[in-house]
């Protein structure tokens, strides 16, 4: 059996997940990453798009995600903390296809600096939940 570490991950609106894992997967700001049991002690940023973790009865959970943190404590657990986590069967492909045009549009207009990334920012997390849910 394979070595596990407690996983939570945690968004605004509550706990998506807490519970024995392997393996969790990530878009992290250098690529894809991994964390698994006995990871070293550490604290990193987590991109915009989807995330797989292997849960402690063998069976693989995916999640489209916002950008975050991910903190792994000396204790061994590992918390994921960001503004939105979803299964990818959970998600309205229409809302997401109408977040999109919006971010599209508002990247056409004049916008602060300020506007403009969050516009960015927008249209990334809608591309994001668009690909989760063709999977």
């Amino acid at each position: 059996m394979a070595a596990l570490f407690n996983l939570k991950i945690i968004a605004c609106d509550g706990v998506f997940y807490d519970g024995d894992s392997e393996i969790i997967i990530f878009q992290g700001g250098d690529g894809q990453a991994a964390i698994m049991a006995n990871h070293e002690q550490m604290t990193g940023v987590v991109e915009i798009g989807q995330i797989r973790f292997k849960k402690a009865d063998g069976t693989w959970q995916e999640a489209v995600i916002s950008d975050g943190l991910i903190s792994v404590y000396p204790d061994g657990s590992v918390k994921l903390l960001v503004y939105s986590c979803e299964k990818p069967e959970d998600i309205d492909t229409f809302r997401a296809k109408e977040a999109l045009e919006r971010a599209q549009d508002e990247l056409q207009q004049k916008q602060s600096y300020i506007e403009h990334q969050i516009s960015i920012a927008n249209m990334a997390r809608a591309m994001a939940r668009l690909k989760g849910a063709s999977h």
